[in-house]
């Protein structure tokens, strides 16, 4: 691998949680590790300022990366490291995705107190998604779920110091900061968020130098993947926020991609599910296709439902 040949430091924007830094302190290293001279630059984001809202009733997608956005296009940072699942789909003009990191475990989990006994009758469950909180009631019509907000450390404490039976997180995030506890156990059953589990680095389009360094970080398998279940999102929502779920995979032992989308109703009563394999070659299109096909089979109408009540 070439030598970089300027002596250009590149600027990383992250959140200042526990979790982005590491996220951030994961790019620096690979990137000098390359021989890029590097320097992290923290901001707080809306996201972990308004903690005593859900995030559907702020009105907007990207919450968590439009500070970080703004920092790019004023010239205060060159990248910005993110989980991928928080990212819009549609990037702000003259922003590009420029890297997309090997994927950590997708699943979700559900961290409780060391008694199960609520699974089986009432309980009350912690989460900030409308995903996780439609697919629990889905799965759970008898239960509650109360809303969670915060980073991970913050959201782990307020579990503890709460009533709850026990709540929802992503398995990758814990992991990444040591913070999975004992008292958890796999959700298998929950189809994750598109590009949960995997890290994007984007950058500005003009900044080939920046955007050269960081092509060298991508893992081609992770971006393929996540473009199919973020396109079924895109091709889904339309921008609004709504609960939905994502997985590809790529079946090295088959050589196909294996898809799993799913479209529910806030109060979880209505499921709309699709699984289906497809040859490599078709990737492209693959989340487009499964997405209309759910549109086709009462999607639309329940997208323009669940609008309608976040509008509310």
């Amino acid at each position: 691998m070439a030598k970089p040949t300027t002596n250009k430091t590149i600027r990383i924007g992250t959140r200042d949680s526990e979790l982005a830094l590491w996220q951030a302190h994961t790019v620096q290293k690979q990137l000098q590790d390359l021989g890029y001279k590097t320097e992290i630059i923290a901001v707080k984001s809306d996201g972990d300022i308004i903690l005593d809202k859900p995030l559907y009733e702020l009105g907007i997608t990207g919450i968590f990366t439009k500070t970080l956005d703004v920092a790019m296009i004023t010239g205060k940072v060159d990248i910005a490291v993110h989980s991928m699942k928080d990212v819009p789909t549609a990037l702000p003009q003259g922003i590009v995705q420029a890297a997309v990191l090997e994927r950590a475990n997708t699943l979700d989990i559900l961290v409780h107190k060391g008694n199960l006994d609520f699974l089986e009758n009432s309980g009350t469950i912690a989460t900030g998604s409308l995903r996780r909180q439609a697919m629990w009631l889905n799965k759970y019509p008898n239960h509650t779920v109360v809303d969670l907000r915060g980073n991970v450390n913050t959201r782990m404490q307020k579990l503890q110091d709460n009533d709850w039976n026990g709540a929802v997180f992503a398995a990758a995030g814990l992991e990444r900061i040591n913070l999975k506890p004992d008292s958890f156990i796999n959700l298998d059953w929950m189809i994750p968020a598109p590009a949960q589990g995997a890290m994007v680095v984007v950058a500005m389009a003009e900044d080939f130098y920046t955007i050269e360094a960081l092509s060298q970080l991508n893992h081609v398998e992770t971006e393929i993947c996540t473009y199919i279940e973020r396109q079924f999102l895109r091709t889904l929502e339309g921008g609004c926020t709504a609960p939905i779920g994502a997985l590809a995979n790529y079946n090295e032992k088959e050589d196909v991609l294996e898809f799993s989308g799913v479209l529910l109703s806030i109060d979880g009563k209505q499921k709309l599910e699709i699984t289906k394999k497809a040859e490599v070659s078709e990737w492209k299109k693959l989340g487009y296709h499964c997405a209309q096909e759910i549109l086709n089979n009462g999607g639309s109408k329940l997208m323009s439902e669940i609008k309608t009540q976040l509008k509310k």
